[in-house]
């Protein structure tokens, strides 16, 4: 499981622009399955991803492709979570 940092960067006043794109990428991810819960990182820091089914690289791939990453909106970065103990309607994290 994964705890991805999408934080925002030097052209944070460019992220209207890519906003539709950025989008349809969240959606991608929720529709292959990867993606548990997308939110804004307080106060307006950027946004956080939780994140599973996926080795670590082809997660970065995926980042890679966010086109608020490749357009330096933010920086990413992905911290890994080895899960040992859930409430149990999180057992499906388990694995």
């Amino acid at each position: 499981m994964f705890i991805v940092l999408l934080k925002f960067s030097g052209n944070k006043g460019q992220a209207s622009e890519f906003m539709d794109g950025h989008n349809e990428w969240i959606k991608r991810g929720f529709d292959d399955g990867v993606f548990l819960l997308v939110g804004s990182l307080q106060p307006s820091l950027g946004g956080g991803i939780f994140a599973h089914n996926i080795s670590k690289s082809e997660l970065q791939n995926r980042v890679n492709a966010d086109p608020f990453v490749t357009q330096n909106v933010v920086s990413a970065e992905i911290l890994e979570i080895s899960p040992a103990i859930a409430d149990e309607r999180l057992n499906f994290l388990l694995g």
